[in-house]
């Protein structure tokens, strides 16, 4: 029976041990994976326009999408008119496809849609300034050309949008 209880009680010291290790570093540490350093309480999200002839709906879609991938992934509370102590504000900057996979016949057996999405992210706690970026974010996803393109249109834009949001939400508040 004693070795048993050990066995139980080991494990959970090693833990308390490691938790209480954490707080002695500069770093809060989260199981959201979030890194917030300086106090950061709330989040603001500027609506980012579409800077593009095309989806028109893209800037609300978008501005909706990211607000809603770090309310569910913080404990951050959102606020409007951009004072937040995280702001995120841009807009989209390219929709493009070309034709991916040319053969020998100068056919494309695929095509490739890309956005392209800039970011302005500021930390308005981190008075150093080192955490805020501007910069553009890109992914593309391929269709085949036998495809309708109206049809798959929402699905590709939805899955480029979450890789670019998963992007920016890592480089804002992981540091990765």
């Amino acid at each position: 029976d004693k070795i048993y209880m050990i066995k139980k009680i080991i494990p959970i010291l090693l833990l308390a041990f490691a938790f209480n290790g954490c707080k002695l570093t500069s770093v809060k540490y989260s199981f959201s994976g979030v890194s917030l350093q300086h106090g950061e309480k709330t989040f603001s999200v500027d609506y980012f326009s579409n800077k593009t002839a095309f989806a028109p709906n893209l800037g609300a879609d978008f501005t909706e999408a990211l607000k809603s991938y770090l309310r569910s992934r913080t404990n951050l509370t959102e606020l409007t008119d951009n004072d937040g102590d995280i702001r995120f504000e841009g807009q989209i900057t390219g929709f493009t496809q070309t034709p991916v996979d040319i053969t020998a016949d100068e056919i494309a057996a695929k095509n490739r849609l890309t956005i392209t999405i800039r970011v302005k992210y500021t930390n308005t706690k981190d008075e150093s300034g080192k955490s805020d970026f501007d910069t553009s974010f890109s992914h593309y996803e391929d269709y085949g050309i036998d495809e309708n393109y109206e049809s798959i249109e929402p699905d590709l834009i939805k899955k480029i949008t979450e890789k670019i949001i998963e992007d920016i939400y890592n480089k804002a508040l992981t540091n990765w």
